[in-house]
């Protein structure tokens, strides 16, 4: 379905009830607005690894402003602040008091932004596999730590200004460091992709190498769960560590996850349990 904010529309879907029989009571379940990675790719690429946690809340995907099946929009509007507002006000159209936010790399760029924006909004907060802000010789190096020159070539050459040409020396160069477990391709092949919003915000002087959350993170005040891989080359385990370590202690709950990815979910089981016990609180 498609839901009109802010003078758009976002492509929603929802999985699992929020309203559940425990004995002779209805039970309200928490709600999970899950924001995908990118940008430029869609929610589809979050269904195979969350849904399981359908059986315990309810969850919401989105697709942000110009990216998979929602509105495309004008350029102007492909940023941090209006994909972190957009949230916002489908979080106030669909209703939801008490909101978990869970963002996944780019998503959690978006969820950074929302809980410093929004913090009357938010219950809980879940930063997977992202940074407070993207340094290009920190993620160069990783790759080539991890892949070799060819793999640091590729994503120099990418994110510098994605083509069709370089964007498939990526994908076989650089996709396969992401995660040591082997992805369904038919997975890699469902987004409606957007290229022209990955440009736009990738390119030289572009928001995703400008944004940086390090001292707004000092106001948020909510229970955040912050999950990083050791093996990660986009965003490297230092640059999560620098996230964390910018959260107030008493609300931030950081875990690393050994010989993982990007996208601790994929490459071990342990950090979906961590996840479910931290809603579950």
């Amino acid at each position: 379905m498609r839901i009109e904010v802010n003078n758009t529309r976002l492509y929603v879907d929802v999985v699992g009830s929020g309203l559940v029989a425990k004995g002779p009571m209805m039970v309200e379940r928490p709600v999970i607005f899950v924001l995908h990675g990118g940008p430029g790719f869609d929610h589809s690429t979050m269904k195979p690894a969350f849904n399981p946690l359908s059986e315990m809340s309810q969850l919401v995907y989105y697709d942000h402003r110009g990216q998979g099946r929602s509105d495309h929009d004008k350029p102007e509007n492909w940023n941090l602040n209006q994909w972190a507002d957009d949230l916002r006000a489908l979080i106030d159209t669909l209703g939801v008091e008490k909101p978990i936010v869970l963002g996944l790399s780019f998503g959690g760029f978006v969820a950074q932004n929302y809980a410093i924006r929004h913090p009357d909004r938010l219950h809980k907060l879940i930063l997977a596999s992202t940074v407070a802000r993207m340094v290009p010789q920190r993620v160069f190096d990783a790759f080539q730590k991890f892949g070799g020159d060819s793999a640091r070539l590729a994503a120099e050459d990418f994110w510098a200004g994605p083509s069709t040409e370089n964007t498939a020396v990526y994908m076989k160069e650089c996709m396969p460091l992401y995660s040591r477990v082997e992805q369904d391709p038919d997975t890699i092949r469902r987004p409606v992709m957007a290229p022209d919003v990955i440009s736009h915000f990738s390119r030289e002087g572009g928001e995703n190498w400008s944004f940086d959350f390090r001292e707004q993170l000092s106001t948020i005040r909510c229970p955040t769960l912050v999950t990083a891989g050791d093996i990660d080359p986009i965003t490297p385990i230092e640059a999560v560590e620098e996230m964390a370590d910018n959260i107030p202690k008493e609300f931030v709950q950081y875990e690393v996850f050994e010989n993982c990815g990007h996208g601790v979910h994929r490459d071990d089981p342990g950090a979906f349990e961590v996840m479910k016990k931290f809603i579950e609180q």
